[in-house]
């Protein structure tokens, strides 16, 4: 079989084989630098599964070389006698593709009646043709063990000159999937059972609005990704309605009635009422512009509202038939898909399946997804617990989510718990799983005063200081961390560096063989990932303190796997330049030298000579560091933090950081203008650090 490709072929409809091809997606993005996705049959020209792939993967590929025949071409050239001519033009197409790219993964024709007048082992047939392994997807929804044992047997039997690389077995129900240990085995071929997740298997109401043909009356993308767990038609009165209605309905009401409108849009604000998932004004009908304007500008605006044509009860059964399926415009159900597949399949022993037919050839490469990916997989390996105080912010919510989802870290937010899921609430979110605490009723406050007084008082901290300091978040989720209530802490949303570090120093203060807290960088470039120090903390440090900064950024380069080759930066490389400036760099170098022989270090280096090979062969060609450097050390904060954010706009590379370094326990600062993504990565960063302490 080829080396570099996998062929995921859903046998069933609803196979839910898109989670599948998601999942292995985003596990093939730790090894391999250029990989295509494709689609070889598809119902039509612009697939939504390959445009999803497409843009969440961010993958380097046109739209159309990811497809190859709709299924009316593939019948028509069937109906006219070319099948042969059928097939070679999609081996053509894969073989391009071969050519191009490290690897493929081929996303089979899906089981639906737009295929009925194709073969149904044309998947089979497809992965023989492109000499590709192949991974059958079953739907195991409402079947039996028997059933499910049965239909493995079943599909062995037709693939006997094809072996499969690997079968899936989703959508089980949750009790079955219990004793899936207990089922049949088959020697040297890998089984998953994926268990039925119903809010995957829930449409939004993005979902069910373009099955509809419905027009959003709300503003654009307002409450998009709500779910509607079920229908409710509102032909009562408002007293008798508003009873029925259960968490995730979607209120199914004539666009004259303006009285279950206004209630309905009054309920998502009463916390004594079940959150809806949206309103549907059936037969064209519309409310007056007055009423519109009411609703539309009422406080908390993420309420969805849809007009259709059709009238209310057909407007009833349409949603009710609605599948959900995973698109890019809901990255948490995408997490929560990633989610489930990580918890439930094999990673390790499925990559290491795949390499063992991957090419010999690969280059040591990592791309910022590969990078990210890493972050999640080692964080996941030992779950620790991280403090965020500020829950009052959208983004850290929205974080929390996607880290529990994604089953990073136990996250701990700090605020007034039913404020919080109030908050969260509105927006969609679920925080199930997240431990929330409020610091002014918290039965620890009273404790972390006291110790906070007896630590600080020989600097002058009095009980009433102390008292104050504690009713600031940031203090006490640092006390919390110190006290091991939390493995770390990670701030700075709405907060100022100092309210982060602060305390941290105060508190948990540095460790014992170091002298200051320092920062690095992650600079995430298109092949490789390179650690940048110190360019967020010291102003000027000392050679002494140098040293420090270059030892402590190559054991945080370590415990990240990026192999540290240490390079001290100035404007001179080796014995060719003087000055107080060159002569601290080079003091550093054998400062650092003597505390840690062995680390691979070298010092004085230009940044060109430490980058480039080139350049190192001729300004110092016997280093071990020059030319291939992996961590950069600049000499102060003025050309460390201005030479990060020149590379990063100049080359497009990802900053992720600043992480601190030097701390007992780990405590990291965010940027107030930081996106979601930056959250996430530096809470598993500070989780990593954490299991880095326990080593």
């Amino acid at each position: 079989m080829e080396p570099n490709s996998l062929f995921i072929a859903p046998r069933e409809r609803h196979a839910g084989s898109l989670l599948v091809s998601l999942g292995l997606m985003s596990l093939l993005r730790q090894r391999f630098e250029k990989i295509a996705f494709f689609r070889p049959l598809v119902s039509k020209a612009d697939d939504p599964d390959s445009r999803f792939i497409h843009d969440f993967f961010q993958l380097d590929i046109p739209m159309a070389q990811m497809t190859g025949l709709t299924l009316a071409e593939a019948t028509q050239k069937l109906s006219d006698g070319h099948k042969h001519e059928l097939f070679e033009q999609l081996v053509a197409q894969y073989q391009t593709l071969q050519q191009e790219y490290d690897f493929v993964l081929v996303h089979g024709m899906e089981m639906t009646r737009h295929a009925s007048g194709i073969e149904f082992d044309i998947n089979l047939a497809l992965a023989k043709h492109f000499n590709s392994p192949y991974v059958p997807v079953l739907n195991g929804q409402d079947k039996t063990r028997s059933e499910i044992e049965t239909e493995i047997e079943m599909e062995l039997h037709a693939s006997a000159d094809h072996d499969p690389f690997a079968f899936f077995v989703n959508r089980m129900a949750p009790a079955l999937h219990d004793d899936s240990e207990d089922f049949k085995k088959h020697p040297g071929l890998p089984v998953f059972y994926l268990p039925e997740l119903d809010d995957l298997n829930t449409p939004t109401i993005k979902e069910v609005a373009d099955a509809l043909h419905g027009e959003f009356l709300t503003p654009k993308k307002q409450g998009w990704n709500r779910l509607v767990k079920a229908p409710i038609v509102a032909a009562m009165t408002i007293e008798n309605y508003l009873p029925r209605v259960n968490e995730g309905d979607l209120i199914v009401v004539p666009g004259d009635r303006s009285d279950i409108l206004i209630a309905s849009v009054m309920s998502l604000f009463a916390r004594n009422m079940p959150n809806i998932a949206g309103i549907l004004l059936t037969g064209g009908l519309v409310p007056k512009p007055v009423i519109q304007d009411l609703i539309i500008n009422f406080e908390g605006r993420d309420l969805p509202i849809i007009s259709v044509q059709t009238d209310t009860y057909p407007s009833a059964m349409d949603v009710g038939r609605v599948r959900a399926k995973l698109n890019a415009n809901n990255s948490r159900k995408t997490h929560l898909a990633l989610g489930l597949f990580d918890r439930h399949v094999d990673r390790d022993g499925l990559m290491e399946r795949i390499l063992q037919r991957a090419s010999d050839h690969s280059r040591d490469i990592t791309t910022p997804i590969m990078f990210e990916y890493r972050l999640f997989e080692t964080a996941r390996q030992r779950l620790k617990t991280i403090v965020l105080p500020e829950a009052s912010d959208e983004r850290i919510l929205r974080a929390c989510d996607v880290l529990l989802q994604r089953k990073v870290v136990n996250p701990i937010l700090l605020g007034r718990p039913d404020e919080v899921l109030y908050q969260a609430n509105l927006l969609g979110l679920n925080l199930e799983g997240a431990q929330i605490i409020d610091p002014e009723t918290s039965p620890w406050k009273s404790h972390f005063i006291d110790q906070l007084f007896e630590m600080r008082q020989h600097k002058g901290m009095t009980q009433d200081l102390a008292k104050d300091s504690i009713s600031h978040v940031s203090y006490f989720a640092t006390m919390m961390v110190h006290l091991g209530y939390a493995d770390g802490m990670v701030s700075g949303a709405t907060h100022t560096t100092a309210d982060t570090v602060r305390p941290a120093l105060q508190i948990i203060k540095t460790q014992p063989d170091t002298s200051l807290v320092s920062s690095v960088f992650f600079m995430c470039f298109d092949t490789r990932v390179l650690v940048y120090g110190d360019c967020a903390v010291n102003q000027n440090p000392t050679a002494e303190q140098l040293a420090e900064i270059a030892i402590g950024s190559a054991e945080t380069a370590r415990h990240f796997g990026i192999d540290p080759k240490v390079a001290l930066l100035s404007y001179s490389t080796g014995e060719s330049g003087h000055g107080s400036e060159v002569e601290k760099v080079r003091q550093a170098a054998q400062l650092a030298h003597q505390k840690r022989p062995d680390l691979l270090l070298e010092g004085p280096l230009q940044y060109d000579a430490a980058i480039d090979p080139t350049v190192a062969r001729q300004k110092m060609p016997d280093s071990d560091v020059a030319g291939q450097a992996t961590v950069f050390i600049f000499p102060d904060l003025n050309t460390g933090n201005n030479t990060y954010k020149a590379v990063q706009r100049a080359s497009g590379a990802i900053a992720i950081g600043p992480v601190l370094q030097g701390l007992r326990k780990p405590v990291n600062d965010l940027s107030r203008g930081c996106s979601v993504a930056d959250i996430v990565n530096t809470v598993a960063i500070t989780a990593i650090q954490a299991q880095a302490n326990d080593q």
